[in-house]
Parts: structure tokens; C-alpha cells; sequence
């Protein structure tokens, strides 16, 4: 005679609960070799620091506005302090490709420091807090913004260069240059340079990718229009075997963790080096 099985009860059940049991220990393995990676990782980056530049991205510093891109005045100062107790030196980028040609060294452990979009506050803010340190920065301007409420205007731009601040571009209307024609993206790279030569700022060779995005076919751009790099929203270190119009930038939003929060985004800079992972060596294929 035949067993008989009674829901819940029986072969059916069973089965259902060792293949359950099954999923468990994979999702328990796969956790435990992640910690394992993790944990060399961490050992790799804190023994053998890889080398290189790093960059990081800010846009506001203030107390006024509440957003994603928003930093305290205190929360930035105590930022710029850890970089300088870590033994970072800022430089522009400017410095970094002099040096990829031989022609002039970079110190032991260089950071860029950018803000995107040219808000006033970085005239305000920002710059007092980064001389106070005997820091520089790079601002990547919308040069249709200069002079808007709540934007820097022409005259601080002028100021802010002469007090050793480093200024690019980040397009005329910041608007994605993915999303154009080839013509269109030029038309944002060209008048953008145009527009703060004109009015009498140095010459512009570094831009920033609106959103940090890019394609392949603005690098080519970008060299016609005579800018000798551009900056994205990728992480990383930058080596000379970096693509420079693919420099790779870290990201510094609003902490909710504290000054942790700012160190742990560097590590992963770091980290990203170590395991090679979307470094932009090379070019990117047409």
C-alpha cells in the first residue's frame, strides 16, 4: 500500500523546507565570501595605499539651503581639516596634467577639491574656509548663471582666480551633452570657454560633464575646442594612465554620518583603485 501524505505534513513539505534550507546557506556563503573580499580589501587600501589623485565634488556651503548638494560651513571646514591631518595637498587639475607631462612634481598625496555649477557661497563660504588652510580649489562655471541670484558673478570670478582659485567649465545651460547632436554639445563646450575668455578670466582648459555624464564622442570634441580634460562623476584615483578628458571624481554630499561618512567615500575611491574597477584607463572605443 502506497504512503499517504497529509498537508503539511509528509515528503511534500519536507522537500519545500530543505530546498528553503538550500537558498540559506548559499545566501549565508555568498555573504561570508563578500566579507572575506571586503576585508582584504580593506587590508590592501590601509597596507599598500594605492597611488594617485584624488578628486572630490561639491557644489554648495552654506547654512541657507537644505538639499542633496548642500554642505554646512562647518561640515566642510571639518572636511578640509581631515584632508590636511591626513597629509593631503591640494592642488588644480591643471597641476596634475603639468605633471603628467614632466613638468613640474606632484606631492605625496594630492587632492583636487571642485565645486560644480558656481554658487555664490563658494566665493562666500567655501574660499575664506579653504585659505584659512592654505588650500585651492577648481569651480566649474555655467557661464549663462554668472551674475543670477544666488550664482557668482563676474566680478568674484575675477577675485577668486586671484587668490589662486582654478576655473572651468561646466557648459553654457548645464544641460546632459549625451542628450545633443554633435553640434549642440559643441555649441555648449565652445560659448561656455568663449564666453570667460572674453571677459578676461584665463585661458579655460578643464571642463565637468553636467551630471558627470559622457560619451565617446565628446572626448574628440572637447580636444577640438582646445580643453585639455574634463571631470566625470566616476570614483576612483587618478594615475597618468587616466584618460584626462575621464577623470574619475568623488562625490561629497550631505553627511548623515559625520566625518565617517566623508572618510568612507574616500576609502572607496581607493578601494575602486585597488580592485581596477571603471578607472577610465585607456580610451574609450568609437
Amino acid at each position: 500500500m502506497g504512503k499517504i501524505y497529509v498537508a503539511g505534513y509528509g515528503r511534500s513539505g519536507y522537500g519545500e523546507h530543505r530546498g528553503y534550507g538550500w537558498i540559506l546557506y548559499v545566501v549565508f556563503v555568498l555573504l561570508f565570501l563578500l566579507a572575506l573580499l571586503g576585508g582584504a580589501v580593506a587590508a590592501v587600501v590601509e597596507m599598500y595605499p594605492p597611488q594617485g589623485v584624488l578628486i572630490l565634488e561639491y557644489h554648495k556651503v552654506n547654512d541657507r539651503t537644505k538639499d542633496e548638494y548642500s554642505l554646512t560651513p562647518a561640515e566642510f571646514a571639518a572636511q578640509m581639516d581631515v584632508l590636511k591631518a591626513d597629509g593631503y595637498t591640494a592642488i588644480s587639475v591643471l597641476d596634475f596634467l603639468r605633471a603628467k607631462k614632466g613638468k613640474q612634481e606632484l606631492p605625496k598625496k594630492p587632492v583636487v577639491v571642485t565645486f560644480d555649477d558656481g554658487y555664490s557661497d563658494n566665493y562666500t563660504e567655501a574660499l575664506p574656509i579653504l585659505e584659512q588652510r592654505g588650500m585651492k580649489a577648481t569651480v566649474f562655471m555655467v557661464t549663462n548663471n554668472v551674475g543670477l541670484p544666488g550664482y557668482l558673478t563676474w566680478d568674484q570670478l575675477h577675485d577668486m582666480e586671484k587668490r589662486g582659485i582654478e576655473l572651468g567649465s561646466h557648459t553654457a545651460n548645464h544641460l546632459p551633452l549625451t542628450n545633443m547632436t554633435v553640434a549642440e554639445a559643441r555649441d555648449e563646450a565652445r560659448k561656455s570657454k568663449l564666453m570667460m575668455e572674453w571677459k578676461g578670466l584665463k585661458t579655460v582648459f578643464v571642463l565637468s560633464y553636467p551630471n558627470g555624464k559622457y560619451d565617446k564622442f565628446l572626448p574628440d570634441i572637447l580636444k577640438e575646442e582646445e580643453y585639455l580634460a574634463a571631470v566625470t562623476g566616476d570614483a576612483g584615483l587618478n594615475t597618468f594612465q587616466t584618460d584626462p578628458y575621464r577623470l574619475l571624481r568623488t562625490n561629497i554630499p550631505p553627511s548623515h554620518f559625520g566625518i565617517r561618512e566623508f572618510r568612507l567615500r574616500i576609502w572607496k575611491a581607493k578601494a575602486m583603485a585597488v580592485l581596477g574597477l571603471w578607472q577610465n584607463t585607456g580610451t574609450m572605443e568609437k
